[in-house]
Formats: C-alpha cells, sequence, structure tokens
C-alpha cells in the first residue's frame, strides 16, 4: 500500500535554476524515491494559489522550503496559515521543512524570527535530542543541507525536539504523532547547494561563502531523513490515550 502525501509548495526556483531542478515538488519527489517506504505525490503550488479539491485525502501535507518569511504578512501565506490550521485540527499528519518548519512552529503557538545567528548555509550537524519508534535508521547525529537566516525561537508547548545545535537549538521538533518538522532541507543535493550559494555569494560575504562550500565535502542525511517522514507517517500509535 503507497501513502499518498500532499506537497504544498510554497516558492518557484529562480530562473536559473528551473531547467535543471524543475521545483521543490520534484526535488521532494525524487528524494522520496530514494527510501524504501512506496509513496506517491500530489504536488500544489499554494504561492499561486492551488490547493487540493476537499474530496481528496492525504496520508500527509507537507510544507515546503521558500524565499518567503513564514512570519510575513503575504495574503498567500495567510491563505496557508488557515488552511493549515484547519487540517491540524481534522488531526491531519503535517511535515514541514525550512518555512514549513517555521510557519507550523508559529501556527501552533511557537515563535519564528529573523535569526541574530546570521545565515545558516552549507552542510550543518546536529544532536539528536530524542528517539522515536519511526526515527529508523537510528543515527546518532544529523547532517543536513541548509540555507535560512530565520528560525525557531520558541517551540509550541507540546512539541518535542529531535535535532538541535548552538547555532539552531530547534533544529527539528515533533508534536506527538501528528506533525514532524526540520528546519534543514532533505531534499537538497550538493549541486544545488553550491548553485545557491554561487548566486548569494556577494550577499553572504567571502567568508561564509568560502566556508560554506567548503562544508559541501561532508555528507548529509537527506535520505534519512526522508525515511523518517514516511515512517512517521505511516506510523500507528499502540493505543491512543483516553
Amino acid at each position: 500500500m503507497s501513502l499518498h502525501i500532499c506537497i504544498l509548495e510554497t516558492d518557484v526556483l529562480r530562473p536559473e535554476l528551473v531547467d535543471q531542478y524543475q521545483g521543490y515538488g520534484q526535488m521532494f519527489e525524487r528524494l522520496f524515491s530514494r527510501q524504501p517506504i512506496a509513496a506517491e505525490f500530489s504536488v500544489y503550488n499554494v504561492m499561486q494559489g492551488h490547493y487540493p479539491s476537499d474530496e481528496l485525502s492525504f496520508d500527509a501535507y507537507l510544507v515546503t522550503g521558500s524565499k518567503a518569511d513564514s512570519f510575513g504578512s503575504d495574503p498567500w501565506i495567510q491563505t496557508l496559515k488557515t488552511y493549515l490550521l484547519n487540517r491540524y485540527e481534522r488531526g491531519d499528519k503535517l511535515l514541514g521543512i525550512c518555512f514549513g518548519h517555521q510557519l507550523l512552529a508559529l501556527l501552533l503557538g511557537g515563535k519564528t524570527e529573523r535569526a541574530t545567528q546570521g545565515w545558516g548555509v552549507g552542510t550543518h550537524q546536529y544532536k539528536l535530542a530524542a528517539k522515536a519508534p519511526w526515527m529508523s535508521p537510528v543515527r546518532e547525529e544529523l547532517t543536513l543541507l541548509i540555507s535560512h537566516q530565520d528560525q525557531v525561537t520558541a517551540l509550541p508547548e507540546n512539541a518535542t525536539v529531535i535535532a538541535s545545535s548552538d547555532f539552531c537549538p530547534y533544529a527539528a521538533y515533533h508534536i506527538n504523532d501528528q506533525v514532524l518538522c526540520f528546519q534543514g532541507h532533505p531534499e537538497f543535493i550538493h549541486d544545488y547547494s553550491r548553485a545557491l550559494l554561487d548566486i548569494r555569494q556577494e550577499f553572504l560575504g567571502e567568508q561564509l561563502y568560502s566556508n560554506a562550500v567548503a562544508s559541501l565535502v561532508h555528507e548529509h542525511h537527506g535520505t534519512t531523513v526522508a525515511e523518517w517522514m514516511m515512517r512517521f507517517v505511516a506510523h500507528k500509535p499502540e493505543a491512543a490515550s483516553a
């Protein structure tokens, strides 16, 4: 039985990257094809106002990364927040990456803002702060490709931290068996990260740019995170609390 995942795309790629990488929806489809749990995907670009029709049902809804700020006032962000809150209240499973990670934290009672630490770019390593049955394969630490200048600075009160670092204390969290979010980008590949760095080189400054490029020699655990997400979606709690 294949899982059916709704991908809510919250950005369009830069014009110079579209031919090679198409869009975040396709990047996630390629990522999930490399892990063992069967899944199929429907992609909707919510920034452009596209949503699934009400009669469609999905095993989970994944919110992608975006150049936009999760705390922004753009009308499409407000529409998305209303949609996600409705899905949450219905009990649907929600997954968030980068912008999605931040937006869901904000929506469910946490806080997101421009990080005083500055830009996070390149590969970044996290300590794992929690273990759960769906976190298979088991890892002692987690490395992901990152690209963000905003961070979650306070979690919703019912959230559990999964991964953290000094630079990003709330790098991943889950809320019971319903919400799972990561600040890093499991769907990124090294070439895409390098292309983004090259585009932003002048903006980032030489030292940050050079350090980030040098960090790309390290492998990342995107496929592991993809498997965790699919196991999280497929996971059925043994007993629901009364």
